[in-house]
């Protein structure tokens, strides 16, 4: 390579052949495809046909009201989805504007965007590259690899060694020559990595089109099949026609969209309280389904605040009893080797850069919280002054950082690197380095050397043995009660690390996340295959992934989703980008991870807790169940309201219709809609995290509470209420009505199902107890819910012009009466429903634990029983 660099004119070629030098824009989807695609999805257009038909069928304000419910929806998920997928500009923003160059012989500054391979680039402190580079020369050139590699600690990089464009130097100087560009960089892979990791569509989604197609379907077929009848029954084709469409429209739940997406609204105004922010609404859900959590360990299961907790010498161990980083502490040992600590310190001390601070609060690491660990030692046995040297970082391949200060050199870095060039260092010192490890420090070796001569590799060698530093990095407060709760909740842990796997196993068996019959594997020997690594990792009693890269976590992700988990992931760095867009819940670190891993999460932890992703997860599995509870409440509300049409049928018409199309209506969008939401605001109970989550949102139990127990109640009571008016008034089998007489008891009927709701409502806030034992203070918005009912009902029903529109009048004292029974008969077959639930409940436990036990470690069967 020329020192002069290339000529312009070689620059300009250069350029014009491998383009500009810019992480690619990916194609974005456009803004009006998104929210054609918001407006298009299976149930939006569910309600589009029931807005259609109900136009064709002559009630345009109903079709109106339905395009608005789903206008509304589309315009909040838009809004949601538009900010929730920006990584690629993140990404593009790592790179600098202007980049140091030889061109020519001259030295200038270029715009990085046109930087070409076989371009000399200058670096120095401070700078950002621009390019992926190889350097040619540099003097201690030490490079913060972060934001790539995810790793705090930043190394040293040699002639010869390459270099990641949109990394940073912190120390030095280096000429390097650029090796790729734009497309072909470290920076490019990451983005097409993240790019090939779609989001998986959520449990929810999933459900929820199941649900849609088959409302579809039993609408259709109940429409078709009424409209039939009516044919038969001598009504007119237009008429047959307008009814068939009228029963369809009645039976979509227009309610279902605007209810499911302010109850996720709502579940993520939640979470944020707790201190994890959503950023898309589905993930409220999805961290419900959560059956595995792969967490980091640093700052998410560990304070990421070194402490030094033992320093042990050629003679004998010191124990360092301190407070975090505070400058005071009691060493316990023998005199002679605490007389050795001071030593040991200040070597370690010159090779770091770290430091703590005071502030109002108390002391805090300033740069690397290990490095400030030692300066905190440094002044717990009175080191006043701090050293300064020439330092040479520390690199992967020497796992050493050294000093050069006063003809003194300190050497400090891995135990078997110092080691290897020490002489004569003790048996019981490595046996030491064992011990600690086991028990979760980090250990790290010093030694030192006289130097008469400048900075060399040689001065590295033939050091004299100091002592070993163990640090402790202490578990987060509240993490062994959360790891225990996803115990009892069935969710299964991995702690993905880069320690040791000795160091990383340690600490996890410290706060329980590692079981007797747990799993320790090693980054670099993980089975080759997806199904092998996911039958290696899927275990119920704890995973360690010792010496982890992104790369290994985005592989652990797709594998253990094809085991059938929902998996949560978490990550900082930018290369945990694929990883939390290939798992269902990207988990970002909010107060120490990078806008590039935000950007690409679904949530982010504002303080990195891992009990902060538990508690979402109870949230979570909240937000499930008051899906259930208000699909519950609507299904309930749909029978109700079907059964009139079916009995007309049956009957040949014989028995007049006890409401119409639009009081179906009025139910649906008016009345019910209110205690819907409110349901969607039930807190979690104390119940939430025990055991698996329940996968189905519309399953056999639920489906035979709201059609058998609380749709029948209301059904035979409504139909029964409006009977015995007519009958009461001389109607008589075969007979018609006089339409003032149908009118009252058509208003009777609607007084029923309405008074019904009501008391549906309540019952439908517990699946377990009845409506006496459920604490209304708990969830006040079912009562104010339920107020507003009482209004409505009474606007339906005692406003001349509203009544007459919609079918019924105001009922007599006769039908209040009976309409009012809807209210003991829905709490009285709901709490023996939830009697005999119980005792099959128990009764189905006997038996269980009279069954012989099978092995607690089949991944198979776990899954299997997670499903169901």
């Amino acid at each position: 390579m020329s020192p002069a660099g290339l000529s312009d004119s070689e620059a300009e070629t250069r350029l014009a052949e491998v383009g500009p030098n810019a992480v690619p824009r990916r194609r974005r989807t456009p803004a009006w495809r998104m929210m054609l695609s918001e407006l298009t999805h299976l149930l939006a257009l569910l309600l589009w046909v029931a807005a259609g038909l109900a136009l064709i069928a002559g009630t345009p304000a109903l079709a109106v009201a339905i395009v608005a419910i789903v206008l509304l929806n589309a315009v909040f998920a838009f809004a949601q989805e538009y900010r929730a997928d920006r990584s690629t500009e993140r990404l593009r923003e790592l790179l600098p504007a202007a980049a140091h160059v030889v061109r020519g012989g001259r030295r200038i500054d270029v715009p990085v965007e046109t930087l070409v391979p076989g371009d000399l680039v200058l670096l120095t402190a401070g700078d950002r590259i621009g390019a992926d580079l190889e350097i040619i020369s540099g003097e201690n050139l030490t490079v913060d690899e972060s934001l790539v590699t995810g790793e705090s600690v930043a190394v040293r990089r040699e002639a010869g060694e390459k270099l990641s464009g949109g990394t940073f130097v912190v120390q030095g100087e280096a000429t390097a020559v650029v090796v790729a560009t734009g497309s072909r960089t470290a920076l490019a892979d990451i983005d097409r990595l993240a790019a090939s990791a779609g989001r998986p569509p959520s449990p929810m989604t999933l459900e929820l089109k199941r649900v849609v197609r088959i409302i579809a379907i039993i609408a259709g077929v109940v429409g078709v099949g009424l409209g039939g009848a009516s044919l038969l029954l001598g009504l007119g084709i237009t008429n047959a026609f307008i009814f068939a469409v009228g029963v369809a429209v009645a039976l979509v739940p227009e309610g279902l969209l605007p209810t499911v997406t302010l109850s996720l609204a709502r579940g993520a105004e939640q979470m944020a309280k707790r201190r994890a922010l959503v950023r898309r609404l589905d993930a409220v859900e999805t961290l419900g389904a959560t059956t595995f959590i792969c967490t980091d360990k640093t700052g998410t299961v560990t304070q990421n605040r070194m402490n030094v907790v033992e320093v042990v010498t050629q003679r004998g161990g010191v124990s360092v009893h301190g407070d975090g980083y505070e400058p005071v502490a009691e060493l316990a040992g023998a005199e002679d080797a605490v007389a050795l600590v001071p030593d040991v310190a200040r070597a370690a001390l010159r090779c770091v850069t770290g430091r703590v601070v005071e502030r109002s609060d108390g002391w805090h690491a300033l740069g690397d919280p290990m490095e400030a660990s030692f300066h905190s030692l440094a002044l717990r046995v009175g080191l006043e002054a701090e050293p300064e040297g020439r330092r040479t970082p520390y690199t992967a391949d020497r796992m050493v950082s050294s000093s050069l200060d006063g003809g003194t050199v300190s050497v400090l870095g891995a135990p078997e690197a110092v080691f290897s060039r020490c002489h004569g260092v003790p048996g019981e010192i490595s046996e030491a380095v064992k011990e600690l490890t086991g028990a979760g420090r980090r250990v790290l070796g010093v030694a030192t050397r006289s130097w008469s001569q400048g900075p060399s590799p040689d001065m590295e060698r033939d050091l004299e043995f100091l002592g070993l530093i163990a640090l402790e990095d202490p578990p987060r407060d509240g993490v062994r009660e959360a790891l225990a709760t996803c115990r009892e909740a069935g969710i299964r842990i991995a702690m993905i690390t880069g320690d040791h796997p000795r160091t990383g196993a340690a600490i996890a068996r410290e706060v329980g996340l590692l079981g007797p019959r747990g799993v320790v594997l090693d980054g670099r020997n993980l089975p080759g295959t997806d199904a092998a690594l996911a039958d290696a990792i899927d275990h119920d009693d704890g995973v360690v992934v010792a010496r982890a890269t992104p790369a290994d976590k985005l592989r652990i992700a797709r594998a253990l989703r094809s085991h059938g988990h929902v998996v949560a992931m978490t990550g900082d760095g930018v290369n945990d980008a694929p990883a939390l867009r290939e798992a269902d819940v990207g988990v970002a670190m909010g107060a120490s991870g990078s806008d590039v891993a935000r950007e690409a999460a679904d949530v982010v932890l504002l303080d990195d807790h891992l009990a902060t992703i538990v508690a979402a997860i109870e949230l979570g599995r909240a937000t499930f169940k008051n899906v259930r509870r208000f699909l519950t409440y609507h299904l309930t509300d749909n029978v109700a309201e079907l059964a009139p049409f079916v009995l007309w049928a049956l009957t040949g018409g014989t028995v007049p219709l006890a409401i119409g199309v639009l009081q179906v209506i009025a139910l649906d969008i008016g009345s019910d809609m209110l205690p819907a939401l409110a349901l969607g605001a039930e807190p979690p109970r104390g119940d939430a995290m025990r055991g698996r989550s329940h996968r189905s949102i519309v399953d056999r139990a639920l489906l035979l509470r709201a059609f058998l127990v609380l749709g029948a109640t209301e059904a035979v009571v409504s139909l029964g209420a409006f009977l015995v008016i007519l009958v009461t008034n001389g109607w008589r089998w075969g007979g018609t009505p006089a339409p003032a007489l149908l009118a009252v008891a058509s208003g009777t009927a609607f007084a029923a199902i309405s008074l019904g709701q009501m008391a549906t409502a309540f019952a439908c806030r517990s699946t377990v107890r009845p409506v006496w034992r459920v604490s209304p203070p708990r969830n006040p918005l079912v009562t104010y819910a339920v107020g507003a009912q009482v209004l409505l009902l009474g606007v339906f029903l005692g406003i001349p012009f509203v009544a007459s529109l919609l079918g019924g009048t105001w009922p007599s004292l006769e039908g209040w009466l009976l309409a009012a029974i809807a209210i003991p008969a829905i709490v009285l077959f709901d709490a023996l429903s939830k009697f005999v639930t119980r005792q099959r409940g128990r009764v189905s436990s006997t038996f269980r634990d009279l069954r012989p036990n099978r092995s607690a470690g089949s991944s198979r069967e776990w899954r299997n029983n997670s499903v169901s």
